[in-house]
């Protein structure tokens, strides 16, 4: 089994979508019955779940009417829970994607056996996120087998717990805190990785090993920094397809209202025009104003794909730069261990060298010694100093 990459991002977050309430080009909708959905609650009934009984004691306190809280979710957003996620004036978001990939098309495409096991990877780890993360309600969460890779979209709502004011809210930084991330621009990042390292785990279990970033001299990439580009590739993807459904949708209308049949005693004003779909139709105001309004829709969907596209093309270079980076630094690596490991090689040889000449002085002057006390019990030490001189004036004499 080849080595294998885990992708961890923030989705864009869409209920629809993740739920299969429309098919999107890039699903495989006679898989889609392999889907695992581990659970899905409406989001409404989430937040009465979680927020009703705090809001219930605020409303206690309070003594003027104008300070009580009606609907939580409304209070925060102004608006009523809609399927994609809304970002509120204070930049809290009504719920938050965790996004999960292991591997890729190419390694861990649906259908193969690494797949299989991707698939068990997933859902181990989903079967103790909740565990694991207390302040991070999940209430919508499927492992998607009917795309091209394996992977999960878990949607949760971050829960904070205050002394003073309204005791539990919709807080993502007090939940980080409060499950020991920190409560600062890094908190998040510490989780991810947190949670990367668990995925990273169970997958070494199951045999899979997991790529990490290189490091070397000059070069430094943390895991979320590695699949920073990927996920976003991913989240873009998903975003385009989403799109691209309601715009498959948008023309199903038209082709619906062109083909209705008119009575004439009921057109208050007949409109007659050639349509930005190429056909003219005859229709009644009001349903010309939808079709207007339908067609409208379609163009800036249209505008919004050819962006998203756009964004997600830079994305991909910029990867594709990055890999070639990796490349490069790979092997400027893989160079610098050979010259250390030559570097240590010669150390050695050097080293063994100068040992085996110490040993030598060593037992030289060892025998030295011997001898000497060998000439000297013989009582020819005398006669040994006059061979020693002579011989070493003979020596200069030459």
């Amino acid at each position: 089994m080849s080595e294998k990459s885990i992708s961890m991002c923030e989705g864009k977050g869409s209920l629809s979508h993740n739920n299969r309430e429309f098919t999107a080009k890039n699903i495989d909708s006679s898989r889609t019955p392999n889907n695992i959905v581990f659970v899905q609650q409406d989001l409404s009934n989430a937040y009465h779940q979680l927020f009703d009984e705090a809001v219930e004691k605020y409303n206690a306190r309070q003594k003027r009417k104008d300070r009580k809280i009606g609907d939580y979710f409304e209070h925060l957003f102004n608006r009523p829970p809609s399927k994609s996620v809304i970002t509120g004036t204070n930049k809290h978001k009504s719920f938050y994607e965790h996004l999960v990939y292991i591997g890729t098309r190419k390694d861990s495409g649906v259908g193969t056996p690494d797949a299989e096991i991707t698939t068990e990877c997933l859902r181990e780890y989903m079967e103790g996120f909740q565990e694991r993360n207390p302040n991070l309600y999940v209430f919508n969460a499927v492992l998607h087998l009917d795309e091209s890779t394996p992977h999960l979209q878990i949607n949760y709502i971050p829960i904070g717990h205050f002394t003073r004011g309204l005791e539990v809210r919709n807080a993502k930084n007090k939940a980080m805190e409060e499950m020991g991330f920190g409560n600062d621009a890094k908190s998040n990042d510490r989780w991810r990785r947190n949670e990367w390292d668990i995925l990273k785990n169970i997958c070494n279990a199951h045999g899979i090993e997991i790529s990490e970033p290189k490091k070397s001299r000059g070069y430094s990439y943390t895991v979320e920094e590695y699949g920073e580009h990927q996920d976003k590739i991913n989240a873009l993807n998903a975003e385009i397809e989403r799109l691209t459904a309601e715009r498959d949708e948008t023309v199903a209308e038209f082709e619906k209202l062109s083909k209705k049949k008119v009575n004439i005693t009921e057109i208050e004003s007949i409109e007659a025009k050639e349509s930005m779909f190429g056909k003219k139709v005859t229709l009644t105001k009001e349903d010309y104003d939808k079709l207007s309004d339908t067609a409208k829709k379609y163009v800036a969907m249209e505008k919004n794909i050819k962006k998203l596209k756009k964004e997600r093309d830079a994305a991909v270079q910029e990867l594709g730069a990055m890999k070639q980076q990796f490349s490069a630094v790979s092997s400027e690596l893989g160079k610098y261990k050979k010259e250390e490991k030559n570097k240590r090689f010669f150390s050695r040889e050097k080293q063994n060298a100068e040992a085996k000449r110490i040993k030598r002085e060593d037992q030289l002057s060892h025998d030295l010694q011997k001898a000497r006390a060998f000439i000297s019990a013989c009582g020819l030490a005398e006669d040994f100093a006059k061979y020693r001189y002579n011989r070493s004036r003979s020596t200069e004499l030459e």
